[in-house]
């Protein structure tokens, strides 16, 4: 059995109804809203979005192309892409960490034996920002996680003035994170995805 079909927050989830023909019959369409994880054929597009995301903001990206690449093929598991009709809207990425708080290396490496994962990028496409889907998106994540054995917490670094949006998602501060990207500073942030027993049983999980 695939992890996939044991994953129920990774199913399709169809949002409206299918389109139909002018005669009255359906067509057949790509699902209206599909969560699935991401592959290496993905990088090209995740990193479309990215770019225009935070070029715009900061000057730089989390991930560059390589480095997408890189994730998606030493651990896919741990990423998250949400399609609408086949088309990559929005996006987290993530891997394994196995210290209690992020370092530098933390931004190249994955640990496949840590058990905090930590989410590298959680990015939007601007045709669809407003809409709460960034939110949507990480409370599926999340919920993915406690389906995976291994994970214990999820840790991310995000500017200050994203705090308040990673508390509404349920994460707590930990204080300035000691990694730093030219003069960029950060704040540590984590969830812990364990301590669901009760909605794991119920899950699906």
């Amino acid at each position: 059995m695939s992890m996939l079909s044991t994953l129920p927050f990774l199913k399709p989830v169809h949002l409206r109804s299918p389109r139909s023909s002018p005669g009255g019959q359906r067509r057949h369409t790509l699902p209206a809203s599909e969560f699935r994880c991401l592959s290496p054929e993905d990088a090209v597009s995740v990193f479309e979005i990215e770019r225009e995301a935070f070029i715009s903001v900061s000057g730089d990206c989390p991930l560059h192309l390589d480095e997408i690449r890189h994730f998606l093929n030493l651990c896919p598991e741990l990423s998250l892409g949400w399609f609408e009709e086949g088309r990559l809207v929005a996006f987290i990425i993530g891997s394994l960490w196995d210290q209690d708080r992020l370092s530098q290396a933390a931004l190249t490496l994955h640990k496949p034996r840590g058990t905090a994962v930590h989410i590298h990028v959680l990015a939007v496409h601007r045709t669809f920002r407003q809409q709460g889907k960034g939110s949507i998106l990480m409370w599926r994540y999340l919920q993915y996680l406690r389906c995976l054995p291994f994970a214990r917490r999820a840790l991310l670094m995000c500017e200050e003035f994203l705090v308040p949006f990673y508390r509404k998602c349920g994460f707590e501060a930990l204080g300035p994170c000691e990694v730093t990207v030219g003069e960029l500073a950060f704040i540590e942030m984590q969830h812990p995805v364990r301590g669901h027993a009760f909605m794991r049983r119920n899950s699906g999980c």
